[in-house]
């Protein structure tokens, strides 16, 4: 089970109730999709979860996250573009804004980034908007968890289940 939060701008009691879900629910991976925004909140991150974070920079950091990212050993920092990770087989791409998720398909279409099934992207994890959000585009899944930051809608993110697919949104 993976986790997917984004847009957390500093709200850490959000925060601290999703890393409670996640615990409770055996996730084994966080997805942080950006504008997580201040040094202390990307800490608190860091030392409340403690299995791997895969870290995508948003438009509204305040803080080199690439450069504070790596004082933490269990943080993957993805850039401000995101990037493509291979879990439980799959190519799954990771962006703040969906617009760069199409330079992550195009990436992903290198016969060298395939799952282990062949295929490349299967799907694409984006914040920014603060909405949830689900769709199938050219057989790629767009998937928006929300925000944390209860900004514009309620606080939300997901569980998703990387072996069987399955996505349940949290709203807290």
């Amino acid at each position: 089970m993976i986790s997917v939060i984004s847009d957390i701008h500093d709200n850490i009691p959000n925060l601290n109730t999703a890393l409670t879900i996640a615990k409770e629910n055996r996730v084994s991976a966080l997805f942080v999709l950006g504008d997580i925004t201040n040094a202390q909140t990307l800490k608190y991150l860091a030392i409340n979860f403690s299995d791997p974070i895969y870290l995508v920079a948003g438009n509204m950091e305040v803080c080199d996250l690439e450069a504070e990212s790596k004082k933490y050993k269990n943080i993957t920092f993805l850039g401000r573009h995101g990037g493509i990770v291979k879990i439980a087989g799959r190519i799954v791409g990771l962006c703040h804004e969906s617009f760069s998720a199409n330079a992550l398909i195009k990436q992903g279409a290198d016969p060298r980034l395939r799952g282990d099934d062949g295929t490349g992207i299967s799907v694409v994890f984006y914040g920014h908007t603060h909405k949830p959000w689900q769709e199938t585009k050219n057989g790629v899944e767009f998937i928006n968890p929300g925000n944390l930051a209860n900004v514009f809608y309620a606080p939300t993110f997901a569980l998703w289940d990387e072996q069987t697919d399955q996505l349940e949104l949290k709203i807290l």
